[in-house]
């Protein structure tokens, strides 16, 4: 894609980006984001975007995605977890559903679906007539605050036996679930992402029409382009990686222009005039740079490899996650030095830079970019391992 031209995913993200600056602090203080704002992902486009074009988006491909990420993630560290968690979730459901679920839920709907949830299997589902009784608890349910749909990982149960995918793995299925069909638990009282409304919620024996789910592995999507073919880990580890970059670019950004004005008690000159603060900009602003090259060139190249023809490898899903979880510890580190050179500035409540900080150390925590990924990812390289789940 051509870096001069505007895609269609960076328009409609920067088109809300006032509304965006002015309901990030209401949206904190909601835990959840605030209806204007939910309303203006709809009116913006944003909310379906990603997906496939039956269901009303138009297919972005990795480059768009990315910087459409970094974009929502820099106005807001709220608003850019929702991009990689509501709109991914309705994307997935309507790449992956039978044609019946589809219907239901996309189709009857007018393709106006907004969707949130955990994939991790912390449920089971019975298998019965038509479907499965599905009985669990989830916790961190992305973007369920506001969603009608909420998605929930379970493992299918047959006769009281685990379904297996293989000799060594259990099938792992999403169910997509009518909110009013779920219990809510709340436990969103958090250091950061305060506004994602990423609630506790469980299930008891809710019945869900097999045709309302879906394989977590799969990779053969039954709607839409190459991009699905990648499956659920891989597209989530790009939006990951979007969501540090975009955080890490605000806190640059709002430092930089902070030490323009800002003279720390004592000094006679402004922040900017200080060599250390010269010489650490740099340093942090060509880690950015490499992180965002490093993601870019990974993801962009290996979805070339898919559109050609080629399936998607073990070696492919490695150098994603080895990408996603690489920028999100450079981004860590960005933000931290962007909090110590910013001073008080950034221990003040409402500023940028303080919620960048929060919302950071908050997104790390996440599992799917934690150290694990390395040593599953180090197993591949060294040929001890063939293949990783976990990847």
């Amino acid at each position: 894609m051509n870096a001069t031209v505007e895609s269609k995913g960076l328009r409609m993200a920067r088109s809300i980006e006032t509304l965006a600056l002015n309901e990030a602090g209401p949206s904190e203080k909601n835990r959840t984001l605030t209806q204007p704002l939910v309303d203006g992902l709809w009116d913006s486009g944003l909310m379906q975007f990603m997906n496939p074009s039956v269901a009303g988006g138009h297919e972005p491909g990795f480059a768009e995605l990315i910087e459409t990420w970094i974009e929502m993630a820099r106005q807001d560290g709220s608003l850019g977890w929702i991009g990689i968690a509501n709109i991914p979730s309705s994307c997935f459901a309507a790449a992956y559903l039978p044609d019946a679920g589809f219907a239901d839920i996309f189709t009857a709907n007018n393709n106006r679906v907004t969707m949130g949830g955990q994939f991790f299997p912390n449920g089971t589902g019975d298998k019965v007539e038509g479907g499965y009784k599905v009985t669990g608890a989830w916790q961190f349910g992305s973007g369920t605050g506001h969603s009608e749909y909420v998605c929930a990982g379970f493992l299918p149960m047959d006769d009281g036996q685990m379904v297996m995918l293989n000799e060594e793995m259990p099938l792992m299925t999403v169910a997509v679930v009518p909110r009013d069909q779920v219990t809510f638990t709340d436990g969103w009282n958090v250091q950061g992402l305060k506004g994602t409304g990423s609630y506790d919620y469980n299930l008891q024996e809710v019945f869900v029409p097999e045709s309302h789910s879906y394989p977590l592995m799969t990779r053969e999507p039954l709607r839409g382009g190459h991009i699905y073919k990648f499956g659920v880990l891989p597209l989530t580890a790009c939006g990951h990686a979007a969501w540090a970059l975009g955080v890490a670019r605000s806190a640059i950004d709002d430092v930089r222009e902070l030490a323009i004005s800002k003279t720390r008690m004592g000094e006679s000159s402004s922040l900017a005039h200080r060599p250390t603060f010269q010489r650490n900009l740099a340093h942090h602003e060509g880690m950015w740079r490499a992180a965002h090259r490093l993601v870019v060139d990974t993801f962009t190249g290996l979805e070339a490899e898919v559109e050609a023809g080629a399936d998607v490898s073990p070696q492919m899903r490695c150098d994603m996650r080895l990408a996603a979880t690489y920028a999100t510890e450079a981004c860590r580190e960005i933000v931290q030095w962007a909090h110590l050179a910013a001073g008080t500035t950034s221990i003040r409540e409402g500023n940028r830079l303080e919620r960048a900080f929060r919302d950071m150390y908050t997104g790390t925590q996440h599992a799917f970019i934690s150290e694990n990924t390395y040593i599953e990812a180090g197993k591949v390289l060294l040929g001890l391992a063939d293949d990783s789940p976990a990847l």
